[in-house]
């Protein structure tokens, strides 16, 4: 018993079958009202300046303009639009370009139509969703990564890139900033998802969302690039 309207979603996959079958599916759920469809990115950016929806469901690999240009232009324009990858690719390349353009979730177009539904819910109020199997992808790739430049380096190596991000550029959404105060303040799991009603598995959702949109492996390393960048 709520009067909360239900959320703006606008669809955006090059192919007619996939865009019509997602939009009949998630049609019928009554908190999610589709109000618009989009074949590619450009398109994708019509619709979102003409109905400024709460959340993108956006495919990655399109003509005229793909996914990740998509969801970097949205995110610029609109930042309290939310985007979610919706693909079949689970390369790990495409995990942090996404990632890096603002996307709020990445997901695999394998997935229960049911989940989809209650991960667009979870992303639209304020969640993060990647799922365990591409985390741990994104952990391993952080890891190799890192021993591969000499490990705690605490990214020396690159400031031409990293000057002047700021949490924005990370894509962070307000919750997971507070985890990631948390984590600088030295709170562990459970404190932290006390301190902010969540559930322990909730909060290591999160740390791991962090630590992908980061670049980070670990909470010195996160906390570290956190203080130097004036995110805390």
């Amino acid at each position: 018993m709520t009067s909360q309207l239900p959320l703006q979603l606008l669809l955006v996959d090059d192919q007619d079958l996939i865009r019509e079958s997602l939009h009949i599916v998630l049609g019928m759920d009554p908190d999610i009202n589709v109000v618009g469809l989009a074949e590619n990115g450009l398109v994708a950016l019509e619709q979102c300046e003409m109905h400024q929806p709460d959340i993108v469901l956006m495919d990655i690999h399109m003509p005229k303009m793909n996914g990740v240009e998509a969801t970097r232009q949205i995110k610029a324009k609109w930042p309290q639009t939310r985007v979610i990858i919706l693909t079949t690719f689970q390369e790990v390349g495409y995990v942090i370009d996404a990632l890096g353009a603002g996307a709020e979730g990445y997901l695999l177009k394998a997935i229960h139509p049911k989940d989809l539904a209650a991960g667009i819910k979870w992303v639209h109020q304020g969640g993060t969703l990647i799922p365990q199997d591409i985390a741990k992808m994104l952990v391993q790739q952080a890891r190799s990564g890192a021993e591969a430049t000499g490990g705690d380096s605490g990214g020396a190596g690159k400031p031409a890139d990293d000057g002047g991000r700021s949490s924005d550029a990370y894509g962070l959404s307000e919750r997971e900033l507070q985890v990631l105060h948390g984590i600088a303040d030295g709170l562990n799991n459970r404190e932290i998802a006390e301190k902010l009603y969540l559930s322990e598995g909730t909060v290591k959702n999160y740390i791991s969302s962090i630590y992908a949109k980061m670049d980070v492996r670990d909470r010195v390393q996160a906390s570290k690039k956190a203080l130097e960048e004036g995110m805390l």
